[in-house]
């Protein structure tokens, strides 16, 4: 490594932990440069860095594209990493000279820069002659919007393995499904790790915006708002009603999950499968009751619940799930609704983010998200000693059933099965997420613990 390379490396261990998409908040021990792509020569001067960071005897990956500028600018202070002997350094992605330069490279088809290969779809259309704009929301990548024409999305973050998100939009892409953002390409990288072996990674993926999309949980919380805001009226009486996007929604979440199975791999669960299954659900339930003392009461009708999936008889379908799936994951634009970030949950492991399931796993976590938009105003503006909280939570269960049950009568319209069929493998995959909710609620944001609460004694009272 060059000495002006080795001065840029050595303002990440402090810059690293002040970033959102870094894994915690704690100083880096070590970082070490696996490799080192250059992509601009001139000024301004381009790389694209992946670093091995080791932190409190663990070790993570991340890619990390910079600019160096000779001369300081205003505008990119807020994303500074600091000095070098040839310039100011800063994150390359918001700088819109060397976004440019990234998306350069995805032009005739794409090319193969150093450690990254870019690949370009069949006849995408590369707008390289649009301004770039950071998008501000993420957590753990980053996206840059390209005009109103392309998003490229960055995995900061870095697993060897392909990412679903690139796997699942490119086969969509070919099987021209109407529901999603088409892929117009993506970036992948290798590098050398410390014992000589050779790893490859999928790095970024360029998709067509999508213009005029709201997002479903902005568009459920207003139809609640709504709800509360009108007195004693019902969810069907009441203006904002969701129930028909939901029913629309479910015949999209329908569509996708078929073209899923026709274009990436499937399956079926056999008796073996769904022992193994119905094991790790359990113990999850039983580990989430160690941590939350409030599971007590419920613990033995959700084990009878999921133990009911042990006794199912007919092998059952499985394939490739979105893994992640809830009203924030979704937009309604004016050509309907579109479903984003096929990437699973980025803390799992890769593999276990590609592996087979139900489709009932991506419905169930969809009706979760239903009853969190009802009640989320319920913990947030009221409390039980309100004088109306009897009767809003009453209309908040009444509007989570509603769009419940239209979501699963479009699913059902789409592809002729309706989920509500599979009452003991729906029921399953419901409890183990909203197990999930309440572990996550009483660890990170006690407050909201009644949502998922009463998801659970809803869920350990209900008939099967």
């Amino acid at each position: 490594m060059d000495e002006s390379l080795s001065q840029v490396v050595s303002l990440l261990p402090a810059w690293l932990p002040t970033q959102r998409w870094f894994s915690g908040r704690s100083s880096v021990d070590q970082v070490h440069v696996v490799s080192a792509t250059l992509l601009r020569e001139e000024d301004p001067r381009v790389w694209h860095l992946l670093v091995e960071v080791y932190r409190d005897q663990h070790r993570y990956r991340y890619q990390i594209p910079l600019v160096i500028r000779r001369e300081p600018l205003a505008r990119l202070e807020h994303v500074k990493l600091g000095e070098t002997s040839d310039g100011h350094v800063y994150d390359a992605l918001h700088d819109k000279e060397a976004a440019a330069v990234l998306l350069e490279q995805f032009t005739g088809g794409g090319s193969f820069v150093g450690d990254l290969a870019f690949h370009a779809e069949d006849g995408a259309k590369i707008p390289v002659d649009e301004s770039a704009l950071v998008m501000p929301v993420e957590q753990s990548n980053t996206s840059i919007a390209f005009g109103d024409v392309a998003l490229l999305k960055v995995f900061r973050r870095v697993q060897p393995g392909l990412n679903p998100d690139v796997e699942v939009h490119h086969a969509l892409t070919g099987a021209g499904c109407e529901y999603i953002a088409p892929l117009l390409g993506w970036v992948d990288g290798r590098w050398i790790d410390d014992a000589g072996a050779g790893h490859d990674a999928s790095l970024a993926m360029l998709q067509t915006f999508l213009t005029t999309a709201s997002d479903g949980w902005a568009l459920a919380a207003t139809s609640v708002r709504d709800l509360y805001a009108e007195g004693d009226l019902h969810a069907d009486e009441v203006g904002g009603d969701f129930a028909g996007e939901a029913h629309r929604l479910g015949e999209a979440t329908a569509h996708v999950h078929r073209s899923m199975a026709e274009a990436l791999p499937s399956g079926y669960f056999g008796t073996a499968e769904l022992a193994a299954k119905t094991d790790l659900l359990m113990g999850r339930l039983e580990e989430a009751v160690s941590v939350v003392p409030e599971l007590e009461p419920y613990i033995g009708r959700l084990g009878e619940r999921v133990e009911a999936l042990r006794g199912l008889d007919t092998p059952i379908p499985v394939q490739r799930v979105h893994g992640d799936y809830h009203l924030g994951q979704v937009l309604r634009t004016v050509m309907g609704w579109k479903i984003v970030d096929f990437e699973g949950e980025p803390a799992k492991p890769l593999e276990e983010r590609r592996a087979l399931d139900t489709a009932m796993r991506d419905v169930a976590g969809m009706l979760r998200s239903f009853d969190y938009a009802a009640r989320y105003l319920l913990v947030t503006d009221y409390d039980q000693d309100h004088p109306a909280y009897d009767q809003i939570n009453y209309r908040a269960n009444e509007w989570a059933q509603r769009n419940r049950d239209a979501f699963c009568a479009g699913y059902a319209e789409a592809v002729g099965t309706d989920p509500r069929d599979n009452a003991v493998l729906l029921a399953a995959y419901e409890i183990d997420k909203a197990v999930y909710e309440v572990v996550y609620e009483a660890r990170y944001r006690p407050s909201w613990l009644p949502i998922p609460l009463a998801a659970v004694r809803r869920l350990s009272e209900e008939p099967v």
